[in-house]
């Protein structure tokens, strides 16, 4: 039975990594190969999200009077997938997993670090090598990421991280539940970035058909579906696991960028993604009372 269960768990958590992953996948996919905008992208991302994590609570028998809104979270969520799809127009899909990833375990770390957590001396040095190696690959050269690009993927990783850290200060109740009501409220900032960025900065409106369904996707399945499974994997896991297996997706993303979107591995890419995600694998392990 024990084993019924670690198998279980360990599936799940599979399946949750490849859908983390394969949102950077689908996203590069639609704004670098079939012309949809970022504000469209986002928005129906959302929308589907939303649709989708809504239905799941209501078919679990959840009230969806229940819905109630987190400005907080609601705000960063928006802002993480807002810069995510803006970044992607500029980068490829490995080289911004992980300036996400990063960023999103830099900042939950660097919170702890404010508020009086204890981190040893291999912890530290797992921040140095983690933060080296982003000087490392942000370091001029033909292979460097787009330093905007590499700019707006930072904000959203922080954003990420900032909404992971709001999800703790709520950690009673449902978590699926308080999911859904996230990518319901976030939909308003989103409208409001979406006319701003129109009328202001003249963004065209471009909803092609196969740019739109790789968004549905994205949302439903990659976002909304993916969240539910690892809801799931997550009752079977340590918080350390939990960090640690996330280490994957980067790996994972840049795989599928290499399948689906012919990209290349760089060989800077594989060396700080190493250096990186080593560092942060360090920062994880529990420093000694």
């Amino acid at each position: 039975m024990l084993a019924q269960s670690t198998l279980r768990t360990a599936f799940l958590t599979a399946l949750a990594m490849i859908a983390f992953a394969a949102n950077s996948v689908l996203a590069r996919m639609a704004l670098a190969g079939t012309g949809i905008d970022a504000v469209s992208y986002t928005s129906v991302r959302l929308m589907a999200a939303a649709i989708m994590l809504v239905a799941l609570v209501s078919l679990r028998g959840g009230s969806r009077a229940s819905l109630s809104i987190d400005p907080l979270s609601a705000f960063t969520l928006f802002g993480y997938a807002f810069a995510f799809s803006l970044a992607y127009l500029r980068l490829e899909t490995g080289m911004g997993a992980l300036i996400l990833f990063g960023f999103v375990q830099l900042t939950m770390i660097g919170w702890g670090a404010a508020i009086g957590e204890r981190m040893g001396l291999l912890q530290w040095g797992g921040v140095l090598l983690a933060c080296s190696a982003f000087i490392y690959l942000m370091s001029p050269g033909l292979s460097a990421p787009d330093p905007l690009g590499a700019a707006l993927m930072a904000v959203s990783g922080v954003c990420w991280g900032v909404y992971s850290l709001a999800g703790r200060r709520t950690s009673g109740g449902d978590p699926l539940l308080r999911t859904a009501s996230n990518f319901l409220w976030s939909l308003p900032f989103m409208v409001a970035a979406a006319v701003i960025y129109s009328v202001f900065i003249g963004q065209e409106i471009s909803l092609p058909t196969d740019g739109m369904a790789l968004a549905v996707i994205s949302g439903a399945v990659t976002s909304g579906a993916g969240y539910a499974i690892w809801y799931s994997a997550l009752r079977g896991l340590s918080a350390t696991q939990g960090g640690i297996v996330q280490l994957s997706v980067p790996i994972i993303a840049a795989i599928g960028g290499v399948i689906f979107v012919a990209e290349p591995l760089s060989l800077r890419l594989t060396l700080s993604a190493v250096l990186i995600l080593g560092g942060i694998a360090l920062t994880m392990v529990k420093a000694r009372a």
